[in-house]
């Protein structure tokens, strides 16, 4: 015997909700976004982030999208340098303190769970007594740096004034001859 129902009928006696309602429902923790102090995250083990947000203290962002972020680098002393790579090459460096340190939870850092995943959405600079209240209990954004390099010489020179620690794991090409 025929089914005369329609696919909303159908979907009504399977159990689920129809439309975007039903999907947003059918997900109990994927999507859901969660922070910390320093910076927000997405919950979802598979779920991606398609830009992170960088917030400075006088309420101006930038966002820059994952797919060109290019190498990175994570030096406890010196900070976390991320390098963006387009038309030019975008260097943002993130000053402050436990950085890879797994928030309560323990799923969840900045760094390896956070950026290397796609998973962090926003990360801010945050103010003296907020960073004086976080302690040594979870990360804190002493300051973000964002700076737009066009040559190789331009990134050495900038790194060497800024975060010369990171110049150690920073390739060197020859200048000519030796």
């Amino acid at each position: 015997m025929p089914d005369d129902s329609t696919h909303q009928d159908r979907l009504k006696r399977a159990g689920a909700a129809a439309g975007l309602t039903g999907l947003l429902q059918s997900n109990d923790t994927d999507g859901e976004e969660a922070s910390c102090e320093a910076f927000g995250y997405l919950r979802g083990l598979r779920d991606q982030s398609a830009a992170v947000e960088f917030r400075f203290r006088d309420g101006n962002s930038m966002w820059f999208p994952y797919r060109s972020m290019g190498p990175w680098q994570y030096n406890p002393s010196e900070g976390l340098l991320l390098q963006f790579n387009s038309d030019v090459v975008h260097f943002v460096l993130i000053k402050g303190s436990n950085l890879a340190k797994p928030l309560g939870e323990g799923a969840i850092n900045l760094t390896h769970a956070g950026l290397q995943r796609h998973r962090v959405l926003w990360i801010r600079e945050m103010s003296d007594d907020e960073i004086a209240a976080v302690g040594d209990s979870g990360p804190t954004i002493d300051t973000i740096e964002v700076v737009e390099l066009e040559s190789h010489a331009a990134r050495r020179e900038w790194l060497s004034q800024h975060a010369p620690a990171f110049l150690r794991g920073y390739s060197v090409r020859p200048e000519g001859p030796s």
